[in-house]
Formats: structure tokens, sequence, C-alpha cells
């Protein structure tokens, strides 16, 4: 059987799961659209402001947007975020006092928000004065209710969840989970903030963290929530009393989110909601043929191939750092900006490891786009991701398969 004949019979394996991808992407497509309805999106929101910007409609629409599309009350969108782990760090600092702690029930978190959280005299959360307790997740990669029971206390003023799996090999939470853990944090007599890292998985599913529990979710809009239209920027979508706490952390705590001007206007920010559901459906689509050939292959990746995912990454393992590192160059020769760029490790600031990352995306560094990347260290493990159009990831496993089969 040749590669073309081989991705043919995996398509063919997959069509009740791409068919299950299409009616959530339809059902996301409807509630976006309504939302674009009741909040009256007119062109006159596109335009930009400037200096202060007061009476911004674009601004604050896009905000309300947002939050409707989500279940929730309230929220904040703006290019002034500069990327996922800003946004969270934005957040926590606002909702976080001195003494105050923040607990996180899902593991470890991801590389680049630990600095935020236990760095030392960098300004972390501990440089003033909020404490930090982790909670791991039992042996099936699941909440551990026991520990979190156990480890719970009175000075938990933040519930932490990270949705999707950073690098740890376990599978993304599904909404349905982080609901019962919601449900679960609050039987313990918990009266603060449900906090949820959201990046990879919105649109993934018919409801938001914020539909099942949770009081604030967080994401970068060069992930899902910007349909690979979004130049930069993040959200922040909750309670309206988390987010007025948040607003004066983005801006002042005199001000709030009375001010915030951005001259290049809304436009592609409210076209990038708008694509939204259909980008994370094909960002999937890829997941899934990419882990059915490599099952087949026999790669072990996650989710299992017997599994619904949760969100757009799909963790692959290899043997061997030289077999890691040539899946992560194909998807790079893929690409359609730098294809003709060969990825190397290195030290990423931020991360524990020195990471190698194909990312030939039209925004830079946007992992809604088809890319990859992980760090280089035993188990070896290639963490895939997005796909602007199903098309695209059909092709880079082709240049995969060209070079591993």
């Amino acid at each position: 059987m040749n590669n073309f004949e081989f991705i043919e019979s995996c398509e063919k394996k997959l069509e009740k799961k791409f068919k299950a991808v299409d009616d959530v992407a339809y059902f996301n497509q409807v509630k976006v659209l309504n939302a674009f309805r009741e909040c009256n999106v007119a062109v006159r929101h596109f335009n930009g402001t400037t200096g202060y910007g007061y009476g911004d409609e674009g601004r604050d629409v896009l905000g309300k947007l947002y939050a409707m599309s989500f279940g929730a009350e309230s929220g904040i969108v703006s290019p002034h975020l500069l990327s996922g782990t800003h946004a969270l760090t934005v957040a926590l600092f606002g909702l976080l006092r001195p003494n105050d702690t923040l607990f996180c029930i899902s593991g470890m978190p991801y590389d680049t928000i630990r600095g935020v959280i236990f760095g030392e005299n960098n300004g972390s959360l501990k440089d003033f004065g909020v404490n930090f307790e982790c909670c791991g997740l039992d042996e099936s990669g699941k909440f551990d209710f026991e520990l979190i029971k156990k480890k719970f206390n009175k000075s938990v003023k933040v519930v932490y969840i990270q949705r999707s799996r950073g690098y740890e090999l376990r599978d993304a939470f599904s909404c349905e989970e982080i609901g019962e853990a919601c449900k679960f944090v609050r039987s313990l007599g918990f009266k603060g903030c449900i906090f949820v890292d959201n990046c990879y998985g919105e649109f993934v599913e018919k409801r938001e963290p914020t539909e099942v529990g949770a009081d604030i979710i967080v994401g970068s809009l060069i992930k899902n929530a910007g349909g690979g239209l979004a130049p930069t920027g993040g959200y922040i979508c909750g309670k309206e009393e988390y987010i007025d706490l948040i607003g004066k952390r983005l801006t002042a705590p005199s001000i709030g989110l009375e001010v915030g001007s951005y001259e290049g206007g809304y436009r592609i920010f409210y076209q990038g909601l708008f694509s939204a559901p259909h980008a994370t459906a094909q960002a999937l689509k890829c997941s899934l043929l990419i882990g059915q050939a490599m099952g087949e292959l026999g790669y072990k990746n996650f989710p299992a191939l017997d599994k619904t995912p949760h969100d757009i990454t799909r963790a692959i393992r290899f043997d061997s750092a030289e077999k890691m590192v040539n899946f992560i160059r194909e998807v790079q020769y893929a690409s359609p900006v730098d294809g003709f760029v060969t990825c190397e490790p290195w030290a990423m600031p931020g991360y524990d490891d020195d990471i190698i990352m194909a990312a030939g995306t039209f925004v830079s560094g946007a992992s809604i786009e088809l890319s990859a990347d992980g760090p280089v260290k035993p188990p070896y493990i290639a963490y895939f991701q997005g796909g602007l159009t199903y098309e695209h990831g059909k092709y880079a496993l082709e240049r995969i398969l060209n070079k591993i089969r």
C-alpha cells in the first residue's frame, strides 16, 4: 500500500469521527452567529480609536461578543494581551492578593506560567506574597479528588485548572470533567474563583468551561479563538465581578476598562471569532488523521484512537530524539511560510529545556495554524496542533510518511 492509499484508508476509518466534528462545528457556528446578532455588530465596531480610547464601541462590544459566545457574563478581548501566558498573568494578578493561595488541581502548570507563579525575584506572584499549592493527577491522568480534598485549605482564593496537556502525557480535560471538578471544590465550601486556562480547547466541544461551573476562562487569540485571522491578542471571560478586578490590573486600578485604544481597528478580531468554529474543526480533523496514521504505524499517541479529543493538540511519542526532530522538521517543510527553514532545538525563553518548534505560519507562532513542537528530552514527544485547512494537514502527513515509512 503506497502512502496515498494508506491515508485514504485512514480517512475511511475516521468518517464517523469527522462527522461528529462537523456537528460540533455547526452547533458552535450557530452559537457565535447568534451572539453577533444579539450584540448588534455593525461596521462601525470595526473602527479603531487612539489615545485613551474612551467610548471605544468596537473594544467594548468585542468583549461582550466573546463573553456571550462562551456563556459568560463579561469579557476582555484585547490586542494588548500579548499571548496566552500574558493573559493568564494579567488575570491572576487581578484576582490574587498577598497571603492568598493559588491552588492548581490539574498537575503542574505549563512551563511559561511557572515563572509567573513561583519565579524568584522576577516579579512573580510568589514575590508578591501569593502562595501556591499543586495537586497531582491520579494514575489515569484525571483529577484526584481525594488528594484535592486533603490539600484544600481556607486560604485558597483561586482554584486553577489547565484544560490542555501542556507538555505532559495526559489527555486534555473535557468540559464534563471540568464541571465535575468545579462541583467538587464547591462541595468543599470553596466560594472563590474557579479559573481555567482554556488554551487549545475553545469550540472543540459544544460547551465551554464557563458553562459548566468555571468563573473565569482565559486564552490566546492566535490559537482556536482567533480563527487563524487574529494577528495577536488574548481574551479573559467570566463573571462580571472578576472581570472588573482583572480590568483594573490590565490598565490601572483607578481606571479599569474605560480606556484602551487600538488604532488598527477590530475587524480582523471579529472576523476571527466568526471563523473560529470552522478553523477549530479543521485542526481537529488534522489531529485525528495524524493520530490514526501514526497509531497504525506503531507510534503511541494521545489522545488514544478510541477517544474523543478535548483540545486540538496531539502528543506523539518517539523512541529517539532523531525521529522526533525529523517529524517536527517535516511539519516545517510543509509550511507555506519559511518552508525552506530547518528547525533546530534552542533555549527558548520561559521553558525548562531546549525546545524545537515548527511554525511556518502566517501569524508568528500561531498554533491554530499547522505546527508542532516539544522539549528534546526523553520521552521524546512531539506535540502536534492546528491546521487552518484539512488539506494542509493531509499534505504534511504525506511528507511525514515519506520520511518515516
